[in-house]
């Protein structure tokens, strides 16, 4: 009677690649974990989202390069109709683009396929506790665009920003959705999406991608 409520306990997650020979392997391994139980596996964005659908799943570990639906849609897609999974990607692709596309998206973790298997399992608790995490790579090059796109932290933000539209700015460069940043701040994501459209206006930001690089070029994340 013990094994169910073990289970119940463990982070449901969706393992999606299009190869069956990454796919499979790291859905074998990552089931390993004690606190970890796969799910489903996905050859593609629309299965993954036919598979939380069918739920419950905690945390979607999300290739970007999939036939279909790519990862970046299948996750903007996750956080606007169940905004209570989380996304930690895992690619081969860490170029800017590719960062910075996942992160507006609303992907709560980002790691190249170099992580091992305790780095990819600690990513999945993380995301699914409502925290953000970046691989050293990800983060080297956030870093470096954020430098060149904002030369220093005085000029990454205006001065009229209220401390509340700083803290909405940290958690945003931390990369959480506004359902986690309500959370977070004990307000309604309603008043969320007051603060980031005030934010944007003061500060010029485009979209979500833009305010990522202005939080890291101003030291808040």
């Amino acid at each position: 009677m013990s094994e169910p409520t073990q289970s119940e306990e463990r982070l449901k997650v969706i393992v999606a690649d299009d190869q069956a020979a990454v796919r499979e392997p790291l859905a074998a391994v990552l089931g390993l974990s004690g606190d970890i139980e796969v799910v489903a596996a996905a050859a593609d964005g629309s299965q993954v989202l036919t598979a939380v659908a069918a739920g419950p799943v905690d945390v979607v570990l999300m290739d970007l390069r999939m036939p279909v639906m790519d990862g970046i849609e299948a996750t903007r897609r996750l956080t606007e109709e169940h905004p209570e999974v989380a996304v930690v990607v895992l690619t081969t692709f860490a170029d800017d683009d590719s960062i910075l596309a996942a992160l507006s998206a609303g992907a709560r973790g980002y790691l190249t396929k170099n992580a091992g298997r305790e780095d990819i399992a600690r990513a999945i608790r993380a995301a699914a506790a409502g925290q953000s995490v970046l691989d050293r790579e990800v983060q080297d090059r956030l870093l470096a665009t954020a430098r060149t796109k904002a030369p220093t932290p005085q000029q990454a933000l205006p001065g009229d920003i209220t401390p509340r539209e700083r803290e909405v700015l940290t958690l945003i460069g931390q990369g959480l959705p506004n359902r986690a940043i309500a959370e977070k701040l004990f307000i309604s994501e309603a008043t969320v999406k007051t603060h980031i459209n005030n934010l944007f206006a003061k500060a010029d930001i485009r979209d979500r991608a833009d305010a990522v690089r202005r939080a890291i070029a101003a030291g808040l994340a």
